[in-house]
């Protein structure tokens, strides 16, 4: 699965999707501002929520769900990544949360 940086992610969240499969109490913690929650038990049901026409950046605690988000995703005909490190590689670089 295509991985990309914290770096990347900060620069692409602008026009790229981001989903932040975490649950409800991680998430409460702090996201990437922009992000769309889409839990990963709930991504196939909601996944006509998202733009097929623009990449999506799957985001999770460490990068392990979100790389079966991207997967999934990519299945469904998404031009999906993941970010990897996830949140704690977010927060590590000091940028910002919602």
């Amino acid at each position: 699965m295509p991985e990309i940086t914290v770096a990347e992610t900060d620069v692409r969240r602008v026009r790229d999707q981001i989903v932040d499969v975490r649950e409800d109490e991680e998430v409460a913690e702090g996201t990437i501002p922009g992000a769309i929650h889409i839990p990963l038990g709930q991504l196939s049901a909601r996944a006509g929520e998202l733009d097929r026409e623009r990449p999506v950046i799957t985001v999770c605690r460490s990068g392990r769900r979100s790389a079966h988000a991207a997967e999934q995703l990519e299945a469904a005909g998404f031009d999906a990544t993941t970010m990897g490190g996830g949140m704690l590689a977010w927060h590590a670089a000091g940028l910002p949360t919602s």
